[in-house]
């Protein structure tokens, strides 16, 4: 008995050494590249031409008001010790207080980071959901019209800017035919209606069961969320093109046709399956890239969110504000980096 004991113990503890391992080597891997991500930040902060203490006390103060505020700050302390102190406090959540609105950053990149999440999600989920099936439709025609026209709309995707193509769906589905809402996230009147739980106003809604803000909020959303969605789209659907093009032309592909497999399972039981693991990155750098890439749509649209933020905190010489929302982009894709790393191991069996 007490040998089966030792065996069983044994075997849990072999069994969970590899998992262990994969954890620790991914907790060193997030923390090292934190530490980067941060040392970087801190090094824009000082490099920047611009004076915090300046930006503080104004360019009338006088000597000494200048020189109790820069000691106040830190700035006279090596800078090691500043790196540390800036570590420490980034660590705890303290980003500093914004010069604008004398807020503590973090709190205000609480409040504007839910409106880019809920914009980026939908325009990720309108370019999964169209990109990859016509990626496979247009690798499985290959050379057909089907194929030609997924290579120009990924084309156009990549090539048109997207400021122009936000203006131009605002002045005729907006301006000219009113079949989407203006600028914002919410009419006047609708505002302030729903409380505020999860900060993203399709949610909340919802969950108020206020389905006249659900309704013109989602007014307000789908023009920039469609133009998101088109960009991820080309991305997307080019990569899956790409990838299922390579699958096709596989040996095994052949020999399950040849085994009278039907077409729908040749291509999605093992083509498609067999990307899927591919495509897991391409969605996440996506999705990523939606989240900090939204300036421009940001700005055109009026939305309140974090690219917005960062883009006035900058011209505003509001650097503790640009700092913490770099460091919070840069988070973003660390984690959906690791996200898609343990996805790995759930679609490819190998990988454990």
């Amino acid at each position: 008995m007490a040998l089966t004991e030792n065996t069983r113990e044994r075997r849990v503890r072999a069994s969970l050494a590899p998992w262990l391992k994969g954890v620790l080597v991914a907790l060193g891997s997030v923390s090292i590249t934190m530490l980067g991500l941060l040392f970087v930040t801190f090094v824009i902060g000082r490099v920047m031409p611009i004076d915090p203490v300046l930006a503080i006390v104004g360019e009338r103060a006088s000597q000494s008001t200048y020189d109790a505020v820069y000691e106040q700050l830190g700035l006279d302390k090596p800078l090691l010790v500043q790196f540390l102190y800036y570590l420490w406090d980034v660590l705890h959540g303290d980003f500093g207080m914004s010069l604008l609105n004398a807020r503590p950053v973090s709190e205000d990149i609480a409040r504007v980071f839910p409106a880019t999440l809920e914009l980026a999600t939908l325009g990720t989920l309108i370019g999964v959901l169209l990109g990859v099936p016509l990626g496979v439709i247009a690798a499985v025609r290959r050379g057909s019209w089907i194929d030609q026209i997924a290579r120009v709309v990924a084309l156009v995707g990549y090539s048109m800017p997207i400021f122009w193509l936000g203006l131009m769906g605002l002045l005729v589905f907006y301006g000219v035919l009113g079949w989407v809402g203006g600028p914002g996230r919410l009419d006047i009147f609708y505002q302030d209606i729903v409380p505020s739980r999860t900060g993203m106003i399709l949610i909340d809604s919802a969950i108020a069961g206020d389905w006249g803000v659900f309704r013109n909020a989602f007014s307000h959303i789908i023009l920039p969320a469609t133009l998101l969605g088109y960009y991820s789209l080309a991305y997307i659907s080019r990569m899956t093109r790409s990838f299922m093009l390579e699958q096709l032309s596989a040996e095994y592909i052949t020999t399950a046709r040849v085994k009278g497999m039907s077409e729908r399972q040749v291509i999605w039981g093992h083509a498609f399956r067999n990307i899927r693991v591919q495509l897991i990155t391409v969605i996440a750098l996506s999705y990523a890239n939606l989240l900090e890439g939204s300036v421009l749509t940001e700005i055109i649209f009026s939305w309140p969110g974090i690219g917005s933020y960062i883009t006035t905190a900058l011209l505003s010489a509001d650097m503790n504000a640009v700092l913490g929302g770099t460091v919070v982009v840069g988070l973003i894709f660390i984690c959906l980096n690791l996200f898609s790393d343990l996805l790995y191991r759930v679609f490819d069996p190998r990988s454990k």
